[in-house]
């Protein structure tokens, strides 16, 4: 009796690449076949992390309290929860569309996370506290092994990962696992790509993430004991930025959508070089206008206004010539490991696919 081959594992998301079949090119997919709405979203969360982000690195608070109002209430940890959520998504859309391309998808994911892990180190010498490091290390020790889980399984890993973190109150880092989690097991189970598809879900998100909001401002208010206190504004903060989500989404199903996504999705699909080169200019920038243990809130915002006005002029530019943004593009390069085209004008962000 003849000898029955061994199959190829089938990695998590691989759909339809079966033993004896071609294996595609291993290179990044087209930039053309992207999903419009996650950019904006992206570029959305960067609008709102930089103005956190100027009067932390230029150590003009040390705790909430010393915020003004406006910003502790809409901005502080609001944001984040989305770009966490966002970078997860990605790491699943990657590794689905990298399986049909490789034998070995994690190996690229892994150089993935890696070259993250070199971009955050350099970056946390000018900005102590920014994210790709810590994306970087989650991506390793987290996403890599739940990547073996069934989605439904993935899923429930993320919601308890998300309620430890909260229950944990050790801040917005401690969210991360979880929000990653959750990211990746959205696009194992392909909700990015059906988001026109219901906005009826939308909605109800956003009435219940706004109750929730409601529930919790008033329970802080009280107040609450102070151990309390922390886990319940990261709750809040999670309701928000589910809000937040929910509204902008809709919101781009709106007769101003095409604007925001104008604006917004070139910001979005260039997020990895944006956030970077935000630091870039707003550490000497700020310096130099005196920022620095300053209370100059509203020269901290126009600087802040000022530079994502300038991020959007230049995505929208960059992006008529090239395919990627040049860390974007870097990005790839390490993770195939070979020098890949950074690509021809790609106005078409708008066409649906993997990311």
């Amino acid at each position: 009796m003849a000898a029955v081959p061994k199959r190829r594992p089938r990695c998590h998301g691989d759909h339809g690449h079966m033993p004896g079949s071609p294996t595609l090119p291993q290179t990044p997919v087209s930039p053309t076949k992207r999903i419009s709405a996650l950019d904006a979203l992206r570029g959305f969360a960067l609008c709102g992390i930089i103005f956190i982000n100027i009067p932390q690195t230029m150590g003009m608070f040390t705790y909430a309290g010393q915020l003004p109002e406006p910003l502790r209430v809409f901005f502080l940890g609001r944001f984040y929860p989305i770009f966490y959520l966002l970078f997860g998504v990605g790491f699943g859309i990657f590794l689905r569309s990298a399986a049909k391309r490789s034998d070995k998808p994690r190996l690229l994911l892994l150089r993935r996370f890696l070259a993250l892990a070199v971009l955050g180190a350099v970056l946390h010498l000018l900005q102590p506290g920014e994210v790709l490091l810590p994306f970087a290390v989650t991506g390793l020790l987290v996403l890599l092994p739940l990547s073996y889980l069934p989605r439904r399984a993935l899923l429930a890993v993320a919601l308890v990962l998300i309620l430890a973190g909260v229950l944990a109150g050790v801040g917005g880092l401690g969210l991360l696992p979880g929000l990653f989690a959750l990211g990746f097991a959205l696009a194992e189970m392909r909700v990015p790509e059906a988001l026109d598809d219901h906005p009826g879900r939308l909605a109800v998100l956003g009435v219940v993430a706004l109750a929730v909001c409601v529930l919790t401002f008033w329970v802080i208010a009280l107040p609450p004991p102070d151990a309390a206190q922390i886990r319940l504004g990261m709750t809040l903060s999670l309701a928000t930025a589910c809000c937040y989500v929910a509204g902008f989404l809709l919101l781009l199903r709106t007769p101003v959508g095409p604007a925001l996504s104008w604006v917004l999705a070139p910001m979005g699909r260039m997020a990895l070089t944006n956030y970077f080169g935000a630091a870039l200019l707003f550490v000497p920038l700020g310096t130099a206008i005196g920022l620095p243990g300053s209370k100059r809130w509203t020269a901290a915002m126009l600087l802040g206004i000022g530079i994502l006005l300038a991020q959007a002029v230049v995505s929208n530019l960059w992006l008529r010539r090239f395919g990627y943004g040049p860390l974007e593009w870097a990005w790839r390069c390490v993770t195939y490991w070979r020098s890949l085209p950074i690509g021809g004008a790609a106005n078409a962000g708008e066409a649906r696919g993997t990311a």
